[in-house]
């Protein structure tokens, strides 16, 4: 794996590189870890990179890479800068043969999404994007129940992402993962909304299988001065005819990262929080509810949650795990494709190039349907 962005003072590039790590699947061999080419080389000294694989920039090192030896070469590149960042490092790595894994959102714009999945059907590269929480146990085990019609037909969805850390004006105090979202220049058409927003739709689509088709959006600035959103309302209608309810905000006092979801059928209904993540509790139309619990050595479980369990219940998987989950499924998916052997369906299990258009198709049309006088607005895709 090489890396672009995921310099000493970033926050995610620490969390992809450990993901990337726990499986024993993946090397880090290389990166571009600045725009800075001295910050750059700090950052692979720190992480005990020799220096010639250690590059100025992404250009760079595409360039130099393609021309290494096949085995010796990195196999794909993690992409882990700020949003506007993400559209020409992965337009390139593609363009010179190099699969993809991107942070989300995928894109500055609609149109650049786009255009990587174009891309990606013409070269026929991998492309992941990290919607880390599809990688926890109990969401698949959540998936998976409703696929097999353990709660029936899905009426009502309500997905929320709330947090409390841009309830001030951070941004103006030099906090580098403030700054650059309160930026319309860097982070796209929205804040909250693409940042955590385009998880919670991600998550309601996955668990569901349901994609939104209509929905009725209401944004809003709360902190004087801000140029996007900080909290958003959103209507939601999916395909089957269930109607839903998505909230996403940054200036929830008190609040954390407590991305939930509850999801309610004609015979059941479904609720798991990220905050508590080993947990997954189902209801019934008659009798109580139900917990299940992530563990290795529960039999009860599905195939696929036990596929993406590492450890015995009681033992908690988090953030990390959920993580890495994307990159070990990625890992043997690629490691099949490039030994010319037919991947195992089990392990194409992880966000892609797609889920990356539809999130920045979210984008768009909820701020559309923010500044619009109509109730409700037909979803871009």
């Amino acid at each position: 794996m090489g890396m672009v962005g995921g310099g000493r003072d970033a926050f995610i590039g620490a969390v992809h590189r450990m993901a990337a790590a726990l499986d024993g699947q993946i090397e880090l061999v290389c990166g571009a870890f600045s725009s800075s080419a001295e910050k750059s080389k700090a950052t692979g000294n720190d992480l005990y990179l020799p220096e010639s694989r250690v590059y100025g920039s992404y250009e760079e090192m595409f360039e130099k890479e393609k021309q290494l030896p096949e085995g010796e070469r990195m196999d794909f590149v993690s992409i882990v800068t700020p949003n506007y960042l993400h559209f020409p490092p992965a337009k390139m790595a593609l363009e010179n043969g190099f699969h993809v894994v991107c942070d989300k959102p995928m894109t500055f714009n609609l149109t650049e999404a786009k255009e990587l999945a174009q891309l990606v059907e013409k070269t026929g590269l991998m492309f992941a994007l990290t919607h880390n929480y599809t990688g926890y146990p109990m969401v698949k085990q959540a998936r998976d129940m409703i696929k097999d019609g353990k709660i029936g037909k899905i009426r009502k969805v309500v997905v929320e992402y709330p947090q409390g850390w841009l309830s001030t004006k951070l941004e103006d105090t030099g906090q580098k993962q403030a700054s650059w979202r309160a930026d319309p220049n860097k982070t796209g058409a929205a804040n909250s909304m693409g940042d955590i927003g385009t998880h919670a739709e991600n998550l309601s689509e996955y668990i569901t299988g349901l994609k939104i088709v209509d929905l009725c959006a209401d944004l809003h600035t709360y902190v004087e001065g801000r140029p996007l959103d900080d909290d958003g309302n959103v209507l939601l209608k999916l395909e089957n005819g269930a109607t839903g309810v998505l909230h996403a905000s940054q200036i929830s006092v008190g609040e954390e990262n407590d991305l939930n979801i509850r999801i309610y059928g004609e015979t059941g209904g479904l609720e798991w929080h990220q905050q508590e993540p080993n947990t997954l509790v189902v209801k019934q139309l008659e009798g109580p509810a139900t917990i299940y619990r992530t563990g290795a050595n529960h039999g009860y479980l599905g195939e696929s949650a036990q596929l993406h369990t590492r450890i015995p219940g009681g033992h908690p998987e988090g953030f990390i795990e959920a993580f890495a989950n994307i990159y070990r499924n990625f890992a043997v998916t690629l490691r099949s494709k490039l030994e010319g052997k037919d991947p195992d369906p089990k392990f194409i299990d992880f966000p892609t190039v797609y889920d990356g258009v539809r999130g920045m198709a979210f984008i768009e049309t909820v701020v559309a349907s923010s500044k619009s006088t109509e109730k409700w607005t037909k979803f871009k895709s």
